[in-house]
Parts: structure tokens; C-alpha cells; sequence
């Protein structure tokens, strides 16, 4: 059954670019208005001009850092205050870094979990009420990386270990509503993820559009009877379910061979 998304209002994080923007046309395309947010409020602009020309929708611009304490009660203080209400949620925003640990910037980790795990995990408890009240989706982006540890970028796999544990726990505790909740995990995709990280060595593999990622979540989101994730692309599929087969030592192994052999300084 086609998710029918007519008339309601999904909220996505990290709209300015990416899986963010595609995820945003997807929406519109479907006859859902939008809140797009992210902290380039130009960018956020010329998306929403677009999308309302293309789509005839209604799209609200709220500009944020969403990587700081505080960020998702402050937009959630924000979209109240305008008197939308959200029947959909994309918690898209993330980024991660690729070097040894002890090498790692304190702020930009701590900016990490907390835009990666944090933000994500009191969005999406802010806005439940209301997702609850209709008959839209969660979904948020995991990755591969969710799927093994990933040394040299040991962070950043462990928030998207969290957040695929998470919206799995999600997904069980939503049956019986019309909620759909979906973590969708990608691998290396073209979007600027890896202008952020710093490294092309965390790219592991053939790179996928934003485009077909996205088809993945919403043939995923469009099956009534859906289970709670997916992983985007035959060979990532195929990769994550090999890492059941291997012992914890040998994944742990092979990742770091993958990753550049990043060590930490004697």
C-alpha cells in the first residue's frame, strides 16, 4: 500500500543538500507539505522556491544548528509557535569524522553525538505526539557503518549503531499505529559526506545517488507490513549480513583494514 502523505506536514533535518534535498522532493512529489531545516538558510530557500513551484505545496524555512544542546527544543519551540503540525519526521542530519580517537577535535565529537544521537533522539520524542495523531513516518538515516565497528571513524559508527538500534525499538512499540518507522542505512553515497569527514578513505565501495537510496526507504515506507530498516543497495545488503557470520574480532579486523588502518599514537 502506497504511504499516501497528502495534506500533512513532514519536518526533515539536514534539508540543504543530499539525501536531505532528495528526501524533501520525495515528500513533495507526494502532495506533503514541508519543514525544511538545516543551518544554510539560502540554500533552504531556493529548495523551498523550487518545491512550491514544481509541487504546489506549502514549505516552511526554519534555519538551525541543530548540532548543539538545546537545538530540538528550540525548533520544536519554533514550529509550535507557528502552528504547524508535524505528521512526518526525517531525522536526516548528521556528519561524521574520519582519524584516530585520540587525535579527535573534543568539540567537533561532542557536536557529533550530539547532532547524530542527541538532536535525533529528543526530535523525535518532541514530535511523537503528533506523529502518533496521524498516519505518517519517522524515518532516520543510519548507515553500514551501524552494521560493524568502524575503526577510524569509531564515533560516528557508534551513533549510527545507536540509531539503527533505536528506531528498531521505535518500529516494535509503533505496531498497531498508523506510524511507519523506518531507519534507512546507506552506504557511500555522492552526497558532500565525505567533504565533511575530510577523507575519501572512509568510502568503501561504488557510490550510490541520493536518488536511489531514497527509492529504497519509500519502497520500504510504501509496504504496509514493512519491517523496521533497510540498507540501500544490493552489495551493502550483502556486506552488513556478512558481518553476522564473522566473529566480533575479525569484523573489527577487516573494518580497520578497510578504513586506512588508523592507529591510535603510542
Amino acid at each position: 500500500m502506497t504511504l499516501d502523505l497528502r495534506g500533512g506536514t513532514a519536518l526533515i533535518t539536514g534539508a540543504s543538500s543530499g539525501l536531505g534535498v532528495e528526501f524533501a522532493r520525495r515528500f513533495a512529489g507526494r502532495g506533503s507539505n514541508l519543514v525544511l531545516v538545516a543551518r544554510r538558510a539560502d540554500r533552504l530557500e531556493a529548495l523551498a522556491s523550487e518545491l512550491r513551484a514544481s509541487h504546489g505545496v506549502d514549505v516552511a524555512v526554519i534555519p538551525a544548528d541543530l548540532g548543539v544542546a538545546g537545538a530540538a527544543a528550540a525548533l520544536h519551540e519554533e514550529v509550535e509557535r507557528r502552528g504547524l503540525r508535524i505528521t512526518s519526521l526525517v531525522n536526516n542530519a548528521g556528519f561524521g569524522s574520519h582519524g584516530a580517537f585520540d587525535a579527535a577535535d573534543p568539540d567537533r565529537m561532542t557536536g557529533e553525538i550530539q547532532l547524530n544521537v542527541g538532536t535525533l533522539v529528543e526530535l523525535s520524542r518532541a514530535f511523537m505526539p503528533q506523529l502518533l495523531a496521524g498516519e505518517g513516518a519517522l524515518v532516520t538515516v543510519a548507515s553500514t557503518a551501524a552494521y560493524q565497528p568502524t575503526p577510524g571513524m569509531a564515533v560516528y559508527g557508534a551513533t549510527k549503531a545507536f540509531v539503527l538500534s533505536f528506531t528498531e525499538a521505535l518500529w516494535a512499540e509503533a505496531r498497531g499505529t498508523g506510524l511507519r518507522v523506518l531507519a534507512v542505512s546507506p552506504g557511500p553515497t555522492t552526497t558532500e559526506f565525505f567533504d565533511v569527514v575530510g577523507t575519501e578513505e572512509a568510502s568503501v565501495g561504488r557510490k550510490q545517488t541520493s536518488a536511489q537510496v531514497i527509492d529504497t526507504a519509500f519502497r520500504a515506507l510504501d509496504r504496509a507490513d514493512g519491517g523496521p530498516s533497510v540498507v540501500s543497495g544490493r552489495a551493502n545488503h550483502l556486506t552488513a549480513l556478512g558481518t553476522r557470520l564473522l566473529s566480533r574480532r575479525a569484523v573489527a579486523t577487516t573494518s580497520a583494514r578497510v578504513l586506512g588502518n588508523v592507529r591510535l599514537r603510542a
